[in-house]
């Protein structure tokens, strides 16, 4: 199967997944559904691919297994918080949408957008599974260790965070702790350093240099489109000053010391 087949039937799980997830906004109301449907349309892209790709099976394995572990782990995440309040940033684009008309036809074109943008991220895994060499090579190693220092850094922030937000004394008051006192958004960057893992497994076959957008893209969506302005705006908008303190004295996206 030709490399274009191959991501065009990737695109196409994706847009079904999200097209199902769009049915459950228009009955639920809450469009965080859709977050769910962005990380579990990559899992299932990257097993599509392993069991279709043209590579040897070595190179195929470990891209499913490594998509399959992270967001596997991403979409249990999101989907604990499905039950709840819709999510902010989806209630002031419905706010939005709702005033100005056509609010369903503006959340079908977000969903499919997240299927574009998962088909666009999988470059990576595409070009993994149709590696020619025999064997896990040195690149893919170094890969495989950033993808892993980059899920365990997620994973260690996700907890930090949900801890302090069980914790009835912490509420209006600014995370410090952990990787939160070294960055702003240490969740945000783990998921990007899982993409530069993936982007270097890649990176090892023949024409894996395409895959060096997705990490290249997930860094453009995090810092300026769907990521941290959003986010920065909301904590404003809840801490106040005491937010404000934090951001002067703290890293906003790489850890560094604080200053």
């Amino acid at each position: 199967m030709s490399w274009w087949v191959l991501l065009l039937l990737g695109w196409g799980l994706a847009a079904t997944l999200q097209l199902a997830l769009y049915g459950v906004q228009v009955r639920t109301g809450s469009a965080t559904i859709v977050d769910a449907g962005w990380s579990a349309s990559l899992a299932g892209i990257a097993i599509l691919y392993a069991i279709f790709g043209g590579g040897e099976p070595a190179h195929r394995v470990l891209v499913a297994i490594m998509a399959t572990v992270a967001f596997g782990r991403l979409t249990i995440h999101v989907l604990r918080r499905v039950p709840g309040e819709e999510d902010r940033r989806y209630r002031e684009l419905r706010a939005r949408w709702r005033a100005r008309g056509g609010e369903q036809l503006r959340f079908f074109v977000l969903f499919q957008a997240q299927a574009l943008i998962a088909a666009l991220l999988s470059l990576p895994f595409l070009a993994a599974v149709y590696n020619p060499h025999e064997g896990i090579e040195t690149l893919e190693w170094i890969g495989l260790g950033v993808w892993l220092a980059g899920v365990l850094c997620e994973v260690h922030a996700d907890r930090r965070l949900e801890r302090f937000r069980r914790d009835p004394s912490n509420r209006g008051a600014v995370i410090e702790t952990g990787l939160w006192r070294y960055s702003r958004h240490p969740n945000y960057f783990g998921q990007w350093l899982t993409w530069c893992g993936y982007a270097l497994v890649g990176l090892a076959a023949p024409w894996g240099w395409v895959g060096l957008l997705s990490p290249a893209l997930m860094l453009c969506l995090i810092l300026f489109v769907t990521g941290v302005p959003p986010l920065e705006r909301q904590l404003l908008d809840s801490r106040g000053e005491a937010y404000r303190r934090y951001q002067r004295r703290t890293s906003m996206f790489v850890p560094l010391p604080p200053r």
